[in-house]
């Protein structure tokens, strides 16, 4: 029998599963997601991709600003659902939430766990140079992502693939994992195995501050970085005439010298150990051009450094 189901989600990485879940059968008598926020010149207010994708399907919308407190909880219980789906929601669930639906709360958390645990498990997976990642569906409990994990399926991490690359493969490979977990648990037969003591790391929130590309590193700690933060925040430098770019896309080269210095006229760049040639980079407030259109309008060429 199909599941009422409360579904609790914010970014673009949560609609497949919300998708997924409605075309399943399951009957979602709730979404919680984050209340719309102010964004664009304009600053008018923006409902998240999860409102958007619900209204659409015209299911009903909640935004509370906390989920704590007796109000929060009797609206909650009100729903009268059997489990709640949470995919980077936003906001913590406290113990009388977890404890709300008689089936638990189970969480999609986009890494192996428990190596990622926190808020930005594929830009990190990424950074740290990881051949594979993937998903977990994990039955929620009060710690910081560290409830029983009922299922998982893994994602290889090509040699050059993007964050933003990563996020879809995951946000689809999720949306396949929830729908088979919560088929498993109509059947009563969705066993949660508690996480091990070892292997444990945190994928700390991305600061500002860690953006700045230092091209003295080693050409695949400064690639990984790079990949790690493209397309958001984005990882920048700054030409020799002192403008800011974004740099998007990266792959390695042949070649060494002096560190952020162009090795020819078409942005092969030094690193500290080796070199790497942008393929994709972005000025501020413009679109992201390849390199070859890039170079047109502002040529680099060979003994140029970027700092």
């Amino acid at each position: 029998m199909p599941l009422r189901l409360i579904f609790m989600g914010t970014p673009e990485f949560a609609a497949p599963t919300l998708r997924a879940l409605a075309a399943h059968g399951h009957r979602i008598v709730a979404v919680y997601t984050r209340a719309p926020k102010p964004a664009g010149r304009g600053m008018a207010l923006l409902a998240s991709p999860v409102e958007r994708e619900a209204r659409r399907m015209n299911l009903p919308v909640a935004s509370p600003a906390s989920l704590k407190g007796a109000e929060a909880l009797a609206a909650f219980h009100a729903h009268g659902a059997d489990a709640a789906i949470v995919v980077a929601y936003g906001l913590i669930l406290p113990l009388p939430i977890l404890q709300a639906v008689p089936r638990g709360c189970f969480n999609l958390h986009a890494s192996l766990l428990p190596r990622w645990r926190g808020a930005a498990p594929i830009n990190r997976a990424i950074m740290a140079g990881d051949g594979e990642t993937g998903v977990a569906v994990m039955k929620m409990d009060e710690g910081l992502d560290t409830g029983a994990v009922a299922m998982t399926a893994r994602v290889p991490i090509g040699a050059d693939m993007t964050a933003g690359e990563l996020h879809d493969a995951l946000a689809q490979c999720g949306a396949d994992l929830m729908v088979r977990a919560l088929a498993a648990l109509e059947q009563g037969a969705l066993p949660c195995v508690p996480q091990p003591a070892n292997g444990v790391s945190y994928a700390a929130k991305i600061d500002k501050g860690e953006t700045r590309i230092d091209w003295t590193k080693p050409w695949n700690a400064v690639h990984n970085h790079i990949r790690g933060l493209s397309p958001f925040p984005g990882a920048w430098c700054e030409l020799a005439d002192g403008v800011r770019v974004k740099i998007l896309r990266t792959t390695k080269t042949e070649g060494s010298g002096v560190p952020g210095t162009a090795l020819d006229d078409r942005l092969a760049i030094a690193c500290g150990e080796g070199a790497l040639r942008i393929l994709e980079l972005q000025r501020a407030g413009k679109q992201p051009m390849q390199a070859d259109d890039f170079l047109r309008g502002t040529p680099i060429r060979a003994g140029a450094v970027l700092s």
